[in-house]
């Protein structure tokens, strides 16, 4: 089985770093120069006694910034669980660490570039939910790693990871072009994990949930959405729900990603922008794309598409319904589901309609079962893929009913529950479960939107409250400021991360420099200054009322009338990317 080195020591000198396993019975030291970057195998009496030494957990990888090199390491680590034996570890902290012993050979203007990618790395880093293991291969499926062959499980984890999943995959290209030092790094996924011990019927078993989110098309909220020219698809997160008792285990796979055709939905002050769908590209040739992997890799496709038919989400709703009628695939099937009217007015009973509806596809589809002595009994040979606008919310509540279905039917053939019994009827364990998956809601919200999700008071406790709708009400908010004014920065984070954006050592000409237009500073302060005195003319008022009245409607009617040009011209205000093309944006 294909391993990595569990713990290390870093040694620092002034001309090398000395990366030491400390696996018992090992004596590979990694040594890498900080001049040439130069990486090599060495042994533990080669590293100087005068090295300042520290423990650290792994290493994410490396990253040219206009500095330098820097070596990125994880310094700090939580147990989640163990996933069929295997100790799963969530990375908690990290440390940057450059090549350079200086900065002094940089202009001013270097130094401020520098120090903003590297908080554009610190802030992708410091985004909760980054997971590893050192003896398994997090980034593949229960079925996917069952239809392995023999060459395949001695591949590296580097080697045979799914590299949709991996996020440290441009950090580490240094490293996978050297297979010899592919055991001191490991891939590492983002998303959600999560592992509990269950007991139902005085019977133990492990129940957990691993939402994987892929790193192609990957972004926040508003600049990343559709699909691009490889079909990837923005938002695009595998969920796998895992149930393990005396041997046997089981899987249920869904996945969820952006409606897959070219559309943009960009920032411009207003809470809700209108989405534009692309009238100069291809649609069907992405479409196709997209839908040929995902049959590929999933097999049938059922597409639950929640949004809403009518307003400005109308469009896109008829739009995705006429590309798969368009396809002709057999293999795919079409529903959609106007999640808001259906469930308007607290009626949230009416779920159970679109359950219902797609019950028998679902029995269909089945899920992944392995025997106690490792037998397959069945394979999922089909997937749900749902979708909102985000899908966050409304995907995240429908995946939650799905995939409790699955278990009911899972639980029963390990013989967990009774024939006859309901999970419904399990107080403690129905609570435990409704409670993982909204923090699985929350997580993938931080993660693409920025706050937590929207209706997990429905997915806690099985109904809609006035306190969860007025937590939606400011979760709302803090996302209406968060899409307009920080996640430019965001996305510029993770395409930096990612590689989407290659810094050049010692680069004189950043994007980050791009001067403002002058309504950006302009307006406001005169929209500031006329609503100021607006205000004060109010509070000392003039020696009749007429002029009173006349000044407070001088300065009321700038205000406005400022205010609605910089809504009109919303797009100069927000906080937009730097770093990559504009096609790709939009």
């Amino acid at each position: 089985m294909a391993t990595t080195y569990n713990t290390f020591n870093l040694h620092t000198t002034p001309e090398k770093f000395y990366i030491e396993a400390c696996d018992d019975g090992v004596a590979d030291v990694l040594a890498i120069d900080r001049v040439s970057t130069e990486m090599t195998l060495t042994v533990r009496k080669d590293v100087p006694p005068s090295a300042i030494t520290r423990p650290i957990c792994g290493i994410m990888g490396t990253l040219r910034l206009v500095a330098g090199v820097y070596l990125i390491v994880i310094t700090k680590k939580k147990k989640v669980g163990d996933l069929l034996g295997h100790a799963v570890w969530k990375a908690v902290d990290f440390d940057i660490i450059s090549y350079k012993k200086t900065v002094l050979h940089l202009t001013d203007n270097q130094m401020q570039d520098n120090k903003a990618f590297l908080s554009m790395i610190n802030n992708v880093l410091n985004t909760d939910g980054f997971y590893f293991t050192t003896d398994y291969d997090l980034t593949h499926t229960l079925q996917r790693l069952s239809n392995t062959s023999p060459e395949f499980q001695e591949m590296s984890l580097l080697e045979r990871a799914d590299q949709r999943f991996v996020w440290n995959g441009h950090l580490l290209r240094e490293f996978t072009a050297q297979p010899e030092l592919h055991k001191f790094v490991f891939p590492v996924i983002h998303g959600y994990i999560t592992m509990r011990s269950c007991c139902i019927n005085g019977k133990v078993f492990d129940w957990c949930i691993i939402s994987r989110r892929s790193c192609f098309r990957a972004g926040v909220r508003y600049y990343v959405r559709g699909i691009d020219s490889e079909g990837h698809a923005a938002n695009f997160v595998e969920t796998e729900q895992i149930v393990q008792y005396n041997g046997a285990k089981a899987s249920f796979i869904q996945t969820r990603g952006s409606i897959p055709f070219y559309w943009s939905q960009r920032p411009n002050l207003k809470y809700k922008p209108r989405p534009q769908i692309s009238k100069n590209l291809n649609h069907l040739d992405g479409f196709q794309r997209h839908f040929d992997s995902q049959i590929i890799t999933y097999g049938k496709q059922v597409i639950l598409n929640l949004i809403n038919q009518k307003g400005s989400e109308k469009p896109l709703e008829l739009a995705f319904a006429k590309m798969v009628n368009g396809l002709g695939n057999g293999m795919i099937r079409y529903i959609a589901f106007d999640f808001h009217k259906e469930c308007s007015r607290m009626r949230w009973h009416r779920l159970q309609i679109l359950v219902d509806t797609v019950a028998e596809m679902q029995d269909e589809f089945g899920y992944f079962l392995v025997d106690a002595d490792g037998k397959v009994q069945v394979q999922q040979d089909g997937t749900f893929r749902s979708n909102c606008m985000d899908c966050l919310d409304r995907t995240n509540v429908i995946q939650s009913l799905l995939a409790r279905r699955s278990l009911q039917s899972q639980l029963v053939r390990i013989g967990v529950l009774h024939v006859g019994q309901q999970i419904e009827e399990q107080a403690d364990f129905e609570k435990m479960y409704k409670n993982a998956w909204a923090d699985n809601a929350n997580a993938c919200a931080k993660q693409y939107a920025g706050t937590g999700a929207l209706k997990t008071d429905f997915t806690r406790t099985g109904k809609r409250t006035h306190w969860g709708l007025l937590m939606d009400g400011w979760n709302s908010m803090i996302r209406y400021y968060k899409n307009n004014f920080s996640d430019g920065f965001r996305q510029d984070s993770i395409d930096l991360f990612l590689g989407n954006y290659a810094v050049e050592e010692a680069d004189m000409n950043t994007p980050l420099h791009e001067p403002k237009d002058w309504k950006f500073l302009t307006l406001p302060i005169i929209m500031v200054v006329a609503f100021s005195m607006c205000i004060i003319c109010l509070l000392m008022a003039g020696d009749t009322w007429t002029e009173t009245l006349a000044y407070v409607l001088f300065w009321g009617t700038a205000s406005f009338v400022t205010g609605g040009v910089i809504l009109f011209n919303g797009r100069d205000f927000v906080d937009a990317p730097k770093l990559v093309q504009k096609e790709k944006m939009d």
